[in-house]
């Protein structure tokens, strides 16, 4: 398969401190109105659209594949659409999604025993490179991998199922991350995915994260996305 890379999107850049993205999860929308779902979302304010993609073997669900980031892409040409790989064999997934749409696609440290490897072949075609943290692992185990890698994504619940309550010794690891990108004098974003909502957001923003990911807060707002989007924000920047 043939790809061509995209170009460096300014969107992924390193953000001012207390500036945040929202990257709502189509995992929460309405599965029968996927683009009505991200429509809203985009048009409310969404910064990029993530998709969970889960295989029902690295986590106990199963959840949409390729198809729908091919389809969508067409809608929503110069959003971000961030891949979230819950799968095992990683490496399998880069080259078709990468082939459908996806701007960032994040894999699983837990789920690979080549990481690096994934990493350079997510690089090789073009795409931002990111690695998720389960809530039990330590950002240590990234020392090796930082110039490979343009996205950290903290879980900060464990991973499969959308409306989790967040558990905040995983959030604890932002703050960690934050520290780390400064004294080794990296780039990566930092994304925050599970439980986030108004009360959680504050503590987040001012620990360093860059990303929130948000899929039932966002979806069941009052008012819809665009109040949720809006909340978030909001809540990041303490107003």
């Amino acid at each position: 398969m043939t790809l061509d890379p995209i170009a460096s999107l300014p969107h992924m850049d390193i953000l001012p401190r207390g500036q945040v993205r929202v990257a709502p999860s189509l995992l929460a929308a309405d599965f029968a109105h996927f683009a009505d779902g991200a429509s809203a979302c985009v048009h409310g304010g969404a910064d990029w659209l993530h998709f969970d993609i889960m295989d029902g073997h690295f986590v106990p669900n199963l959840s949409f594949g390729v198809e729908l980031v091919q389809c969508l892409r067409p809608l929503f040409p110069t959003t971000p659409f961030d891949v979230h790989l819950m799968v095992e064999r990683p490496y399998d997934y880069v080259e078709p999604f990468a082939a459908a749409g996806a701007d960032l696609i994040t894999v699983h440290l837990e789920a690979t025993p080549h990481l690096q490897r994934t990493l350079a072949a997510i690089r090789a075609v073009g795409r931002r490179a990111g690695v998720a943290l389960n809530p039990a692992t330590s950002p240590d185990l990234l020392t090796y991998v930082l110039d490979d890698v343009d996205l950290v994504l903290v879980m900060t619940v464990n991973p499969g199922f959308g409306g989790q309550k967040f558990l905040p010794a995983a959030g604890d690891k932002v703050g960690d991350l934050a520290r780390l990108r400064e004294q080794e004098g990296a780039s990566f974003l930092i994304s925050v995915d599970g439980g986030v909502d108004e009360k959680t957001a504050p503590g987040l923003a001012r620990d360093g994260a860059d990303i929130f990911v948000a899929g039932s807060y966002v979806f069941h707002a009052p008012g819809g996305p665009a109040n949720g989007i809006a909340a978030l924000r909001a809540a990041a920047a303490g107003t």
